[in-house]
């Protein structure tokens, strides 16, 4: 395994930036997820670590040593598809095998067996190594081809949303699977999501990725308690964040077109004007709370209950733990956890 380092990566298509000066590295070992919206960039960028697309600008490094001129086969990369990209009249066992039946790599058939039957084993799929992959499920085919990258012990595994088009029992189930191979198997990974559940949990570092720009790398904790922009608070956490224009008033914070009014803390310096995001958790609904407002709607979801509440004009998400008896029309007390406010200016950007 390597580590994979991007300096000022720039690529254009025609009149598009694909990629605006992207650098990011990966240590190796590392779970690095690339997190972003459709048309983020995000394919682009795999792509071009792995040689299948030429930037116009900057470095892409393994082990300090530039690759920019080094073709697919010389990076040694294993690139998972979201499409299986599958020979579907082959069977499991030659869909693993044929990565390392390549003549650069000249390996023995006793090694291809073992390696493949060990692979296989790993990702639960041994009762299927002599059935066509026209025949397996959309789960069992996706398991075929991670494992046909896994095969190899290639210098990194470049992964494009893997999970998008499996249900969503199955996509919870591989997704703890394909971590617990990763940290066993100590993989350089590079994972590519627009989905947030799947970089909170899986990523040991995440970069947010808008428009071929970076907008912000840091661990799941840092991406989530200490958003950089408006943008990165909305991209992550669900319920959605509660995003609401506020000023300071007489003293205090007061959030506009509604009855709600906050202290202003002494460790920020907020402007006039600015925009507060209070995660739904920090909402808590109490009867010693110093807030009021109105139910209009709630969404039991089991293990938990969003609450909709409503404070003159403004909407806020408020979670619950468990099934509650609250009602539409209730006007509770509630709270807002105020060291954990987050605070930003009116385009958007952290104070």
């Amino acid at each position: 395994m390597s580590n994979v380092e991007l300096r000022g990566i720039t690529k254009q298509f025609k009149d598009v930036t694909a990629l605006d000066n992207v650098s990011f590295s990966i240590q190796d070992g590392e779970f690095f997820v690339l997190l972003g919206p459709t048309g983020a960039g995000k394919t682009t960028t795999l792509r071009v670590i792995a040689g299948l697309e030429k930037q116009d600008a900057g470095d892409v490094v393994f082990d300090d040593m530039i690759v920019n001129d080094f073709t697919p086969a010389d990076r040694d990369t294993a690139f998972v598809f979201q499409q299986y990209s599958l020979y579907p009249t082959k069977t499991v066992y030659d869909n693993l095998a044929f990565p390392l039946r390549s003549p650069m790599r000249r390996e023995s058939k006793d090694f291809i067996d073992k390696r493949v039957r060990e692979v296989a084993e790993k990702l639960h799929i041994s009762h299927l190594i002599n059935r066509k992959t026209a025949h397996l499920s959309g789960g069992e085919m996706q398991r075929v081809s991670i494992g046909r990258a896994l095969v190899r012990n290639p210098r990194i595994f470049l992964m494009d949303e893997p999970l998008s088009n499996l249900d969503a029992k199955l996509r919870e189930s591989l997704r703890v699977e394909l971590q617990h191979l990763q940290k066993t198997e100590g993989s350089t990974t590079l994972f590519v999501t627009h989905d947030q559940i799947e970089a909170l949990t899986m990523a040991d570092h995440i970069a947010v990725l808008d428009e071929g720009r970076i907008i912000q790398i840091g661990t799941p904790i840092d991406i989530y308690d200490t958003p950089a922009t408006t943008f990165v608070a909305q991209l992550v956490g669900i319920p959605r964040i509660n995003l609401l224009e506020a000023e300071r008033q007489n003293g205090q914070l007061h959030i506009c077109d509604s009855e709600i009014t906050l202290p202003v803390p002494a460790a920020v310096d907020i402007p006039q004007d600015f925009l507060l995001g209070v995660r739904p958790e920090d909402v808590r609904i109490d009867p010693t709370g110093d807030q009021q407002g109105e139910i209009i709607l709630t969404e039991p979801l089991g293990v938990e209950t969003v609450v909709h509440l409503r404070s003159g004009q403004q909407h806020l998400l408020s979670l619950v733990p468990g099934i509650t008896d609250l009602k539409i029309g209730d006007t509770p007390k509630f709270s807002i956890v105020q060291p954990r406010l987050h605070f930003f200016t009116p385009n958007g950007t952290r104070v």
